[in-house]
């Protein structure tokens, strides 16, 4: 082997390059690969004159020309001799019998398998990180999470030092409900660091996401939002504050609020003025209603009112029923008045001192085993009096209560009994 520009035999290995040996010239510099090996005697076939030779893929290429029929040989003498090779492997391959064959349906099968695997590959989905130590989701929030998603939530993971007795049968619930769970040790943020060294090679697990919730409400989540965005995701920050989620869409910005205890979505400002709206509009359809109801109730109500005037001017025994109507209220006023006129009045507290000693005196005779309450003599106080005992307690500047009354009194003592006090002369005790 010779160098190509100076014919020199003077070289040295440097290399390989598409497969082959890369040698370097010493006395010119020039690099260059190494020669093609000639064809074997074997490759080559004599033709029928005995004077040339040929290969055997142009051999081959020859033996399909010659069975064809030569009209169509002289036809398409013209065209490029693979366009007449193309045409015969169409024929040959849409015939009865090659469309029956096996080697065809294997093809075909191989071929579906290949279209599966490739949509499968194209299909986009969203995936779901949850810091199971900083944050809990039920399934209604799940479901809110899911929602804002434009590509389906297939893979969700949990991390958390799952013998934690804090979790609780948290892990129970997550793996019903389709969760992978990641065990880390126990120790401070080594879930969140377990999240970003999972969360930053995400693409390689699960090379068809295209969306990702990260779920935590430590700081620290932020190096592992801008790492999934720098490798082109849609990545949702998902906290929690007090009895609300806040969802933000780190890529435009956007924020989104779910109450846990309503279990619905908070709307925007714009969205509840616009609620707001449709409520004053459907009010002010309801009020107009209403309005034309009443009008429709008193044009009857004036109608009915006309007919009873002239009821009452052709029947004048109405007129008697409301006089004695009237004379039966008269007397029950009058019997009232009087009742009041029978009260006994208390003006001073050596009155209501008096007083209250005499139904003590006449209760203990009517019912000496029973025990005076201070209700059960407010009670009887209303019924002499005609005034509650708070009102005249309050009316002789005594007290602000018959209890604060009595129990500031010299003259009357209060025994705890269960829920109540007993009132007692002190004469007594």
């Amino acid at each position: 082997m010779k160098c190509p520009r100076c014919e020199s035999t003077s070289y040295r290995k440097n290399g390989r390059r598409n497969g082959k040996q890369n040698y370097l010239c010493k006395i010119c510099g020039k690099q260059f690969l190494e020669p093609t090996p000639p064809l074997l005697e074997t490759d080559l076939i004599a033709n029928s004159n005995g004077h040339s030779k040929q290969t055997m893929a142009e051999a081959s290429e020859i033996a399909l020309a010659e069975k064809l029929p030569l009209e169509k040989f002289t036809e398409t003498s013209l065209s490029s001799f693979s366009s007449i090779l193309a045409e015969e492997l169409r024929r040959i391959l849409l015939s009865p019998d090659s469309l029956e064959s096996d080697t065809l349906n294997q093809f075909i099968q191989r071929f579906q398998q290949k279209h599966k695997i490739k949509h499968h590959l194209e299909a986009k989905t969203s995936l779901l990180l949850l810091d199971a130590e900083n944050l809990k989701l039920d399934i209604n929030c799940e479901l809110f999470l899911a929602s804002i998603c434009e590509y389906p939530l297939q893979v969700k993971l949990a991390f958390a030092n799952w013998r934690n007795p804090s979790i609780g049968k948290q892990d129970i619930e997550l793996y019903k409900r389709g969760y992978q769970l990641i065990h880390v040790p126990g120790g401070k943020d080594s879930a969140d660091a377990k999240m970003i060294g999972f969360g930053a090679s995400v693409l390689r697990s699960y090379p068809t996401v295209k969306e990702i919730l990260v779920c935590s409400g430590d700081g620290i989540l932020i190096h592992l939002c801008n790492e999934l965005q720098n490798q082109g995701l849609i990545v949702y920050w998902v906290r929690r504050q007090g009895q609300t989620l806040h969802v933000e869409n780190r890529n435009t910005g956007n924020l989104t609020h779910y109450s846990i205890t309503m279990a619905r979505e908070i709307p925007s400002l714009e969205q509840v003025v616009e609620e707001i709206q449709d409520l004053i509009k459907n009010e002010q359809n309801s009020i107009n209603t209403r309005l034309q109801t009443l009008a429709t109730i008193a044009t009857l109500f004036e109608e009915r009112r006309n007919l009873n005037t002239n009821i009452h001017q052709n029947r004048p025994e109405i007129e008697e029923v409301i006089n004695s109507t009237d004379e039966l209220s008269a007397q029950s006023i009058n019997v009232k008045q009087e009742e009041q006129e029978n009260f006994i009045q208390i003006g001073d507290r050596e009155t209501l001192d008096k007083f209250l000693l005499k139904i003590i005196r006449d209760f203990q005779i009517n019912s000496p085993k029973t025990k005076l309450s201070v209700s059960k003599l407010g009670t009887e106080i209303q019924k002499i009096t005609g005034e509650s005992p708070t009102s005249i307690v309050k009316k002789l500047k005594l007290g602000s209560s018959l209890t604060k009354y009595l129990e500031s009194s010299p003259t009357f003592i209060l025994k705890p009994s269960g829920n109540e006090y007993e009132v007692m002369p002190r004469s007594l005790e």
